[in-house]
């Protein structure tokens, strides 16, 4: 009697363990929910290419390009719209995608400025909805071992790490150097940015023309709009 009811308990374990592993397998391999829109993801790992444009013909920005060398992303900075600490994402077609702005908000118990780095997303009725915030490194004491990182607003919770009940995402490396990885709040990374040898000795300059390498099923209107806000920071293509 007492070996049946531990064989019957045993198989429930067992079957108990199967059912979570296969849970645990369906959440590693889960698709990464889009930021902009699901549309500017693939299916397999994209390799994009970043080329500047220069400010005394175009007003600074860049131009992303796919593998086909067909054009999917553009950003314009300082030096197209005029206004500084100001981003604009647009796809292919030239639609707008991404807003991006530098903002500024006192911290009253630090008794200091934090200023930070907001992305808007439009909905379907043009209104401007906060997608990501991500903190100036140049401003804030809080980013140490040179990591930045991001959070997505408007997002279920999916890490116990994060106090602030959003995804996140973070950036660690040098952006400077074109050696850097973004990674989910798992630890998984998502994206590179990542410079060839070959390439670095045609152009001769690595912030002329570098490589993301963007991973199966993540929203690359996202990871150029983070793009964006490190170039300028870096007082890149998009400055002034």
């Amino acid at each position: 009697m007492h070996k049946r009811i531990r064989g019957q308990a045993l198989y429930r374990l067992n079957k108990i363990a199967r059912v979570y592993i296969d849970l645990m397998g369906v959440r590693s391999s889960k698709a990464v929910d889009p930021v902009v829109s699901r549309r500017y993801s693939s299916e397999s790992e994209a390799m994009l290419v970043v080329r500047r444009r220069p400010h005394m013909v175009n007003g600074g920005g860049f131009v992303v390009s796919n593998s086909k060398q067909q054009v999917v992303f553009t950003v314009d900075g300082c030096g197209v719209l005029g206004t500084k600490a100001k981003l604009v994402l647009k796809n292919g077609d030239g639609n707008d995608l991404l807003l991006i702005r530098k903002m500024g908000g006192m911290v009253q118990a630090l008794n200091m400025v934090h200023k930070k780095w907001e992305g808007f997303g439009y909905d379907k009725e043009g209104t401007e909805k906060l997608l990501f915030t991500l903190k100036d490194p140049k401003e804030s004491c809080l980013v140490q071992h040179g990591l930045i990182r991001i959070l997505v607003h408007g997002k279920p919770k999916i890490s116990t790490c994060n106090i602030y009940n959003n995804n996140y995402v973070q950036i660690r490396g040098s952006f400077a150097e074109r050696d850097c990885n973004i990674m989910d709040s798992d630890g998984r990374n998502i994206a590179q940015v990542r410079i060839e040898k070959e390439m670095e000795e045609m152009v001769g300059n690595k912030k002329d023309l570098y490589n993301i390498i963007v991973k199966a099923n993540v929203d690359q209107a996202f990871i150029v709009g983070v793009i964006a806000v490190l170039d300028y920071i870096h007082g890149e293509s998009t400055i002034c």
